[in-house]
């Protein structure tokens, strides 16, 4: 979700998460842009506690050695691994960084409710303050510390074709190729998440996501990274079209190191199990790596299907963020985990997503990287 534009994404900015386009409609990104813009109080950010079985390795096991994915996490047998070859499952939530910077606290909150990752909210500065990159080294310290797998997306790509302040695509690659000197070295417990979900529903301009999407992935390759990309879905990241699941194959070539993982976003467009089933499966059978990089369980789209959601992504295998730890306004103020920022005071969808059936508590584990016995490089 992005700010709030009361547009389309399903997260919101500051103090507005907004509301995330159903077939044709707009996402909560924009809507939390939107409050961002207005009133940075909104923020969403996730935690929740771990414990859950770990799925069994996927096929084709650890990369060979002098394999570029090998320094770090890696795709294999279309599901995410660890350097070693071990199966990372992502069980995260969403926290609003950018807009609410100074609430360092919530990435030991999120740790303590179970999570074993956290999808960070950056601003490559054409929509929001830039997020420079002592600012990203102290978050992926913040998610070190708390044995948080990081993942990092650049929210300012939120609706771009609709969203006329959005930056595109290209944008963001710059933004991160400026990080790469900061980032190196991480790639066994850092994610670019390249663009939050980059484009609105503009069809014209959705045409070219795959191409523009192939050519950033080329671009952050050439620089020399060598992390685990995320892409997210076009029309507000619920590709209600189809268009990143027909052509995810082609945008996974693109990649020289095939490590690429697709991240869908489920809110009102997903409302039924057969809708949600039908999505993940049409990745999970041509052997491609899917994540449900947001959902909630209510949204002004629609009402997510999130029993679904949960219980199949974990027969699956299948990784997911839930929006979000807190922040959220522009009348999304119910996607919050926690009021305040306070873990003392959990939302009842932050009790669903943390102790709940198919929640943080029963299948979220730590990554092998913060193992004891493990050593991070300095």
């Amino acid at each position: 979700m992005g700010p709030t534009r009361a547009l389309r994404s399903n997260r919101a900015l500051p103090s507005t998460r907004a509301v995330r386009p159903a077939r044709g409609v707009v996402s909560v990104t924009s809507i939390a842009a939107a409050a961002v813009l207005l009133a940075p109080l909104l923020v969403p950010l996730l935690g929740q506690p771990a414990g859950a079985a770990t799925p069994a390795a996927p096929d084709g096991g650890s990369a060979p050695a002098g394999d570029p994915a090998a320094v770090g996490i890696h795709v294999s047998g279309g599901q995410l691994v660890e350097s070693n070859g071990s199966p990372l499952l992502l069980r995260g939530v969403s926290h609003a960084h950018t807009w609410y910077a100074s609430e360092t606290r919530s990435f030991g909150d999120i740790a303590d409710a179970g999570a074993n990752s956290v999808r960070v909210v950056l601003s490559d500065g054409t929509r929001w303050t830039r997020n420079e990159p002592a600012d990203v080294a102290n978050v992926v310290g913040l998610c070190e510390e708390n044995q948080l797998i990081c993942v990092l997306e650049d929210h300012d790509t939120t609706g771009y074709g609709e969203e006329a302040a959005a930056s595109t695509l290209d944008t963001a690659a710059s933004y991160w190729i400026s990080l790469l000197p900061t980032l190196q070295g991480t790639e066994d417990r850092v994610l670019i998440n390249l663009g939050n979900e980059p484009y609105g529903n503009n069809a014209a301009v959705n045409a070219s996501w795959a191409a523009d999407t192939s050519a950033a992935i080329r671009r952050l390759r050439d620089a020399g990274f060598e992390h685990t990309i995320i892409v997210d879905a076009p029309s507000w990241g619920q590709d209600w079209q189809g268009i990143m699941r027909d052509s995810a194959d082609d945008v996974l070539a693109a990649d020289p190191d095939g490590n690429t993982v697709f991240s869908v976003h489920m809110y009102g467009v997903y409302d039924s199990a057969a809708e949600i089933t039908a999505y993940l499966d049409a990745f999970t059978s041509r052997g491609l790596p899917i994540i449900v990089g947001e959902f909630g369980h209510n949204h002004s789209d629609g009402n997510p299907d999130e029993d679904t959601i949960m219980s199949y992504t974990r027969s699956q295998g299948i990784g997911w963020f839930a929006w979000s730890w807190s922040g959220n306004g522009g009348g999304v103020e119910y996607l919050d985990m926690v009021t305040g920022f306070d873990p003392a005071q959990r939302t009842s969808w932050g009790t669903r997503v943390i102790i709940g059936p198919d929640g943080l508590a029963e299948t979220s584990v730590r990554a092998g990287v913060f193992d004891a016995g493990s050593e991070l490089p300095d």
